[in-house]
């Protein structure tokens, strides 16, 4: 081909030209943008060696249990998990390592299903190796744990920074004054070191912690760029110019001085007040928790005329006694927290003005009694918390205006008394709680108020008085899914079936429903409820079988149907559920074994199976359960021995297996050998297990503070290290235990009982018992101690029973006095050899509501003084009732009460109720030997019997007037029975046979009312028997051998009374009018059975007479029914006959 030479003109040259010089700097433009795009690999900068290589130091410093460091290999530490770096040079800029909790709580998410403790980090101190990040401009290490180590001084040269948070992170000490370099600071929050919640358990591990404090604040006047700071729970209460200091940082936007002692506070804030400097106003104050008054208040706030304050927190300072009157100067406020300050009376006047600006109010925990009219100007509140005052009446009618702005809506804990229907428009409402108030009326059902409530996310109506009507049974129609995710009705009275517009609450994750009168079996709708949580269904009259698709319910981590009426087997479907953590059946009828499957439930940490009537073994798939710490299967009727491979539940802390059938040896074997360290309840009472305890019982379980073994086959004597333990509860009774009580029990400050009564214990009365200052019962009863007892026992300040009885005890008794028991209740020593006088200073056991001093040789008179004995002195002090005295079964101890959040126990200082219920004490009353259970705190008994007492029973026991039972039987007494015992109107048992006594019985009796039990046989009682009352229903018997006795009664009749004889010729004429009397009585019988019988005949043969149609139908009625009759019978025969013929044909 030709070359054909081109010539370009001038104008196409240039234009060319210019074209190349466009496309070349379009070129390096697109270059450029590529560089710096982020999905660039060729942007990202790349970690200097030497910063990441502190990186790597500081992490080998750090526990990390959530593994969430995990990212921090490779050689680009730019890319780890929390850390950033300059684009430009690479520098490693921030380290963020707070907890990742923390970001769900920032976002307003639920934080109950964080763990924090999972997530913290945790340290010994702050490595200094954070110093080779020399260009490090933010630093968060908060909510993690730094186990009480100082705030190092290091951190003061970092001078780059610009944020520095060591909130939450459990440091402790003085702030370093090495802080003041740095200059460039614009925020820094070091609170909430103070204590800690989440991590509470923490606290008690640190021996050297002090909380977080400064005496002196003037490194903080050098951080002029400051804009936010939180110093909350650090101990500022020793610095007096605080305020003087903060008013040097021209910057400051934000400060938060929440819980720092500032109770004397007197100089003003200026970057409040300033009008001059607007644009350096505080926007953010929290002065909570402060204790601080009204007056110290108006000195912090003087002279103010204007303010930019947006977020004021005056809440739990608890000494205010009004409202500031400067809030009206705060117009811009925003967030305004006055709760927890016990005001009184309205709400003031002084908040009206914020109604235009205000969006969240909290006056919760104050006494305020009523809701003023001009709170319905509050157009633009979403947030309003008036919990825990004094409202009450009907919920008022100020609410509607706010319909469209108002999202949370706290009014529990007050005594409101009825619910709107104008709930039910409030459109954006997402959180509605009137919990604990006195609520008994609805205009609206909880259904309607809910049907327009789209965005709901909880409701809580619980511990109120809303019954069945209240509740509603019609569908929900007004939003196409609803957001509620936390219902709770618990704690009313609903009755009848739950409604079946729960299950359209899809959304739903808690739902409690305890406590109420729901019925009827447990509706498959709840099984669509797929993204539940929690259900408590607990304390309600549900029947039926458990439902067979529960399994669907895979979210589930809470569930508890206990004290209910649920029968049938545990659905194997429950295995299914392997996210739940609290599975509580109890105190139902569930019958059947429990299911193998129940291994699957790994992440199960509590198990209540108790009280139903589960038999077969318990299952070897139960030791898959990693996490159990708690095992209830109490009161069934399991069988069979406990599985070997309970080594496997290594977190079990409390178990009980009471009261079932289980056999076996007791063994600190195998099967104990990795729970033992942790376990703090032991209860294997009320079964047939057999076998001894090891010697170093106490050792291999040193945290153990309950153990019950009672009621069992155990041998063998009691180990020693028991008594080094720091034990609450021992009961070992009711076994076969031999050899002397160990003397060796120590004073740990939280004995509470020892029951080691019927058994085969002997030897001395141990004096070591003596020590045990905070000990409530000590049952030595029903064994075969001897010697004689201890005269000196005054550190038993806290006995309230003693008991003693049926052992072989001598010698005289110790003339104990208030000094060494004055709390004791219940003093037995029934059925020893004990002899010689009852000492006077008994009757200055002022609390004694039981003694029993019975079968010994006790000599002497009753002590005069027997009338001081004041807790028998009066209904009120022996806390008398009409007690229905009856012998009660015997019942195992109850678990201990489980709650979901606890960091640590506490046991009151005193005996509660439910702890009385529990302890066994045998008395005679009535004549038989009954244990006395759940009523012994109420039960008042002198029992004196069989011994060799003389004299006359003192007139100053007639004093004891809340006294149930007196028995002085089988001793020596003479005299009369005092003449005031008519005073003793709680008397039910009155026992003084087999003794010398005379004269005549008191006429003051008949007054006892109560009593209904009474023996004067076997003494020289004379003259006649009362009249009145009771007196005419007791049997002869109790009269007997009384020769002087005289009564209609008895034989022998008193003279001049003429009640029972009936004069000569008198007889047959009452006869004869007795017979008139018996005739007319049969005439008038018969005659209304006639009367009623034509009635009734004619009642219905005249109604058949006198309608056809009527008539007719009753004879097809009979036809039909003969009809039946007549099939049945002949088919009946034809059986009969077949059956005869095939045993013939058989034979």
């Amino acid at each position: 081909m030709n070359n054909i030479p081109v010539f370009l003109s001038p104008n196409m040259s240039r234009y060319l030209t210019s074209a190349a010089l466009a496309f070349l700097f379009l070129f390096s433009e697109i270059a450029q943008i590529c560089m710096c795009s982020p999905n660039s690999s060729m942007s990202l900068p790349y970690c200097i060696p030497r910063e990441r290589d502190a990186l790597v130091k500081f992490k080998s410093t750090l526990h990390d249990p959530s593994n969430r460091l995990s990212s921090w290999k490779g050689n680009n530490c730019c890319q780890w998990e929390g850390i950033a770096c300059d684009n430009v040079t690479s520098h490693v800029v921030k380290l963020d390592l707070s907890n990742p909790c923390l970001r769900l709580l920032e976002q307003s998410e639920s934080t109950n299903d964080c763990d924090y403790e999972q997530y913290a980090l945790a340290a010994s101190n702050v490595d200094e190796s954070l110093l080779e990040l020399e260009y490090l401009s933010y630093l968060d290490l908060s909510w993690n744990d730094f186990q009480c180590s100082p705030i190092p001084a290091f951190i003061g040269s970092m001078r780059r920074l610009t944020h520095l948070s060591l909130s939450h992170a459990h440091v402790s000490g003085r702030i370093p004054s090495s802080l003041e370099n740095l200059t460039n600071l614009r925020h820094l929050d070091l609170s909430w070191n103070y204590y800690f919640i989440d991590l509470a358990w923490k606290v008690y591990q640190c021996s050297n912690f002090s909380i977080l404090n400064s005496s002196d604040i003037n490194w903080i006047s050098k951080l002029g760029s400051l804009e936010h700071l939180d110093l909350s729970h650090v101990d500022l209460g020793s610095i007096h110019n605080l305020f003087q200091v903060l008013n040097t940082l021209p910057s400051l936007l934000s400060l938060s001085l929440r819980a720092c002692e500032l109770a004397n506070l007197t100089y003003p804030l200026v970057n409040v007040t300033n009008n001059n400097a607007p644009h350096q106003l505080l926007q953010l104050l929290d002065l909570s928790n402060n204790y601080l008054t009204s007056p110290v208040l108006d000195a912090v706030f003087q002279n103010m005329t204007t303010s930019q304050l947006v977020h004021l927190d005056l809440s739990g300072n608890w000494n205010l006694d009004s409202v500031p009157s400067w809030l009206s100067i705060c117009e811009k406020l925003k967030y305004f927290d006055l709760s927890r300050n016990d005001l009184h009376g309205p709400i003031p006047d002084a908040l009206r003005n914020l109604s235009t600006s205000i969006e969240s109010l909290y006056l919760s925990e104050n006494k305020f009694t009523t809701i003023p009219s001009w709170f319905s100007n509050f157009e633009k509140l979403v947030h309003l918390d008036i919990s825990m005052n004094a409202l009450s009446g009907p919920i008022p009618d100020i609410f509607p205006n706010m319909t469209t702005s108002i999202e949370s809506l706290y009014l529990y804990k007050n005594h409101l008394t009825s619910v709107p229907c104008w709930f039910g428009k409030f459109k954006k409402l997402v959180h509605l709680d009137l919990s604990y108030n006195d609520l008994a009326h609805m205009e609206c059902s909880v259904s309607s108020i809910l049907t327009n409530l789209c965005h709901l996310r909880s409701l809580d109506f619980s511990s109120n008085k809303l019954q069945r009507e209240h509740i509603g049974d019609s569908e929900l129609s007004g939003c196409v899914t609803y957001d509620l995710e936390a219902l709770d009705l618990s704690y009313n009275e609903f009755r009848g079936p739950l409604p079946t517009w729960l299950g359209q609450l899809e959304n739903l994750k808690r739902l409690y429903l305890r406590s109420n009168y729901f019925y009827g079996p447990i509706p498959f709708s709840l099984g669509k409820l797929v993204k539940l949580r929690e259900l408590d269904l607990g304390d309600n009259l549900f029947d039926g079988n458990l439902l067979n698709d529960i399994g669907q319910l895979v979210n589930l981590t809470h569930l508890h149907a206990s004290s209910n009426k649920l029968s049938g087997f545990i659905p194997h479907s429950f295995g299914q559920l392997v996210s739940l953590q609290e599975l509580d059946l109890s105190n139902n009828t569930l019958n059947g074994t429990i299911p193998q499957n129940i291994g699957k439930l790994v992440n199960l940490r509590w198990l209540s199976l108790s009280n139903n009537n589960l038999n077969g073994t318990i299952p070897q798939s139960l030791c898959h359960l990693n996490y159990l710490e708690r095992l209830y299967l109490q009161r069934n009727k399991l069988h069979g021995n406990i599985p070997d491979d309970f080594d496997q539940l290594v977190n079990l802390v409390h178990i009980d297996l009471s009261s079932n059938e289980l056999d076996g040896w007791i063994s600190m074997g195998k099967e104990w050998s990795l729970i033992k360290p942790g376990l703090q309840t032991l209860n294997l009472s009320y079964n047939h297990i057999n076998g001894s305890l090891p010697q170093n019982t106490g050792n291999i379980m040193p945290n153990l503070h309950s153990l019950f073994l009672a009621n069992n086959l155990l041998n063998g004597s009691i180990p020693k290290s028991l008594c080094q333990n720091e034990l609450k509860y021992l009961d070992l009774s009711k076994n076969k235990l031999s050899g002397e009580v160990p003397n060796c029990w120590r004073d740990t400050q939280s004995w509470q009982e020892i029951n080691l009564s019927s058994n085969k214990l002997s030897g001395d009365f141990p004096s070591s018992f003596g020590n045990l200052s905070s000990l409530f019962w000590l049952h030595l009863n029903n064994n075969k101690l001897q010697g004689q007892l201890p005269v000196s026992m005054n550190g038993l300040t806290q006995l309230l029973i003693f008991d003693l009885g049926e052992n072989q005890l001598s010698g005289t008794m110790p003339s104990w006095t208030a000094d060494t028991f004055p709390s004791l209740q219940v003093l037995r020593l029934r059925q020893n050899k004990l002899s010689g006088f009852i000492p006077p200073q008994l009757c200055q056991l002022a609390s004694l509501k039981i003694l029993d001093l019975s079968l010994n040789s006790l000599e002497g008179s009753i002590p005069w003084c027997i009338g001081n004995l004041e807790g028998m002195t009066s209904l009120h002090k022996a806390n008398a009732t009409s007690v229905f005295i009856a012998a009660e079964a015997p019942i195992a101890y109850a678990p201990i009460a489980y709650a979901p959040i606890a960091y640590a126990y506490a046991y009151a200082p005193i005996a509660s109720d439910d702890e009385w219920s529990k302890e066994d004490v045998k008395q005679v009353i009535k004549g038989r030997e009954d244990d006395y259970i759940k009523i012994l705190k109420y039960v008042v008994n002198v029992d004196l019997s069989k011994n060799k007492l003389v004299g006359s029973i003192p007139n100053g026991i007639t004093r004891l007037t809340g006294l149930h039972g007196l028995n002085l039987s089988h001793n020596q007494l003479e005299g009369e029975i005092p003449k005031m015992i008519g005073n003793m109107r709680s008397l039910e048992s009155f026992d003084v046979s087999h003794n010398h006594l005379s004269g005549k019985i008191p006429n003051s009796m008949p007054s006892l009312t109560s009593l209904s039990h009474l023996n004067l046989s076997h003494n020289n009682f004379s003259g006649p028997i009362p009249i009145g009352n009771q007196f005419s229903t007791y049997d002869s018997s109790i009269y007997i051998d009384n020769p002087y006795l005289c009564g209609h009664e008895l034989p022998n009749k008193c003279p001049g009374d003429d009640s029972h004889e009936v004069p000569e010729g008198r007889e047959y004429e009452e006869d004869d009018e007795d017979g008139k009397r018996e005739k007319v009585e049969k005439m008038l019988f018969y005659f209304f059975i006639a009367v009623g019988f034509a009635t009734g005949f004619w009642g219905v043969i005249g109604v058949l007479l006198l309608n056809k149609s009527w008539r007719h139908a009753c004879f097809r009625w009979v036809e039909d029914k003969a009809d039946n009759i007549y099939v049945a019978v002949v088919i009946k025969v034809a059986k009969l006959k077949k059956r005869m013929v095939r045993n013939n044909v058989d034979g």
